[in-house]
């Protein structure tokens, strides 16, 4: 067996309410702390019982809510500022992927003298970083349990920082923050996960291991048999707990095992035309499928029937393949999704663009099952459009 590593968030709390008993759970953080978040959250009352918790607790905290989705490097560097100017010792994030991200980032800046330029990449960021904990509001990015933290560059590019110096020391997942989530929301979101747990199953980096992809199936099980009901009814609890779950456990899979081209070919599309990650992921994905199908059948034919069942009654890989990319198309449409490109406001001649910036993504189109060059992308992009 080869060898691999596996790193991931050192302490999970998954606990309907835990939210409201916050302080219990981030005592590390110290009695300063930089809170990460979105007007939006601010705006639906999720952070009062929490920030009154800590003030009872006599934890002083200054909050920082300008954090938008696909977040640019300037406010990674205004947090950043925020938790210098207030002398925080720890940094508390709390919201989407967005705001988890800019966490990370803020809390190793605030602590190291790393210019954020410096740390892009794989393994460039050094630390130290501040104590950091970490609260999901949506199922999807699985960011809680990732040492990486994507930001918008110049020319819309995505950029990305990997290490495990910027994996929190805490997780805390509770389900009763995602209870009212919008249905679209909720179900791109949650299709953002299903392509974690897929993409870490079939990676082709040298550090696909047995833990990773026991991961990945676990998600898939989760996701699949309910993604649908919590889309549905948004006060589902228990379905918005195993979609919690599945996004955490689908976030450990592709923390260590990388995805590949499905997001390489999503970020562009975010990049340039603002489409929320989960979206453009769902947008390509059953096209990407399609695409690997030749090289990485075998694969995909063992975790379909993890989403749909009646997969498992499939003749021969391939077919199980075809099927498992025409299923999903089907789901992307059962959950309300946008179909084709074009109807997020993409035209036909912005494909070309497109493909040429999915080029640049080669952190992930290294780790695809099946070699991708530019045309190969724009070809992708027209059966997606």
């Amino acid at each position: 067996m080869p060898p691999f590593q596996f790193n991931t968030t050192p302490r999970i709390v998954f606990s309907a309410g835990a939210a409201r008993d916050l302080a219990s759970h981030i005592a590390a953080l110290g009695s300063r702390i930089l809170v990460i978040s979105d007007t939006g959250l601010i705006d639906a009352g999720l952070l009062d019982a929490p920030l009154a918790a800590l003030k009872a607790s006599g934890i002083e905290t200054t909050l920082f809510s300008d954090v938008v989705a696909d977040p640019p490097r300037a406010v990674v560097m205004a947090a950043a500022d925020a938790g210098r100017d207030f002398g925080a010792t720890g940094v508390l994030g709390f919201g989407g992927g967005s705001s988890l991200d800019v966490a990370k980032l803020a809390a190793l800046l605030c602590a190291s003298d790393e210019a954020l330029d410096d740390a892009w990449g794989v393994g460039n960021a050094k630390g130290p970083r501040l104590p950091l904990a970490l609260v999901p509001t949506t199922a999807g990015t699985g960011s809680e349990v990732t040492p990486i933290s994507i930001v918008t560059v110049e020319d819309d590019e995505k950029r990305g920082v990997v290490s495990p110096v910027i994996l929190p020391d805490v997780a805390i997942l509770d389900a009763e923050l995602t209870l009212g989530l919008p249905a679209h929301v909720t179900a791109a979101t949650g299709v953002d996960a299903m392509v974690h747990a897929i993409e870490a199953f079939t990676s082709r980096s040298p550090n696909n291991n047995p833990v990773s992809r026991a991961l990945a199936e676990e998600a898939l099980r989760l996701l699949g048999a309910n993604i649908e009901a919590a889309v549905a009814d948004g006060a589902n609890l228990n379905a918005r707990a195993a979609m919690l779950l599945g996004s955490l456990l689908a976030g450990q899979a592709f923390a260590n095992s990388p995805v590949a081209a499905v997001h390489a070919l999503a970020y562009p599309i975010g990049g340039r035309f603002h489409v929320p990650h989960g979206l453009s992921n769902a947008l390509v994905l059953p096209h990407v499928l399609r695409f690997n199908a030749p090289e990485a059948a075998k694969e995909y034919a063992q975790i379909a029937p993890l989403v749909f069942p009646q997969l498992g009654q499939c003749e021969g890989a391939q077919e199980c393949a075809a099927r498992f990319a025409e299923e999903l198309g089907a789901l992307n449409a059962r959950l309300g999704l946008p179909a084709g490109l074009r109807s997020v406001g993409i035209g036909e001649d912005d494909l070309a663009g497109l493909a040429c910036d999915a080029m640049k993504q080669t952190r992930l189109l290294v780790n695809n099952p099946r070699e991708v060059d530019e045309a190969d992308a724009l070809a992708i992009y027209r059966a997606a459009y």
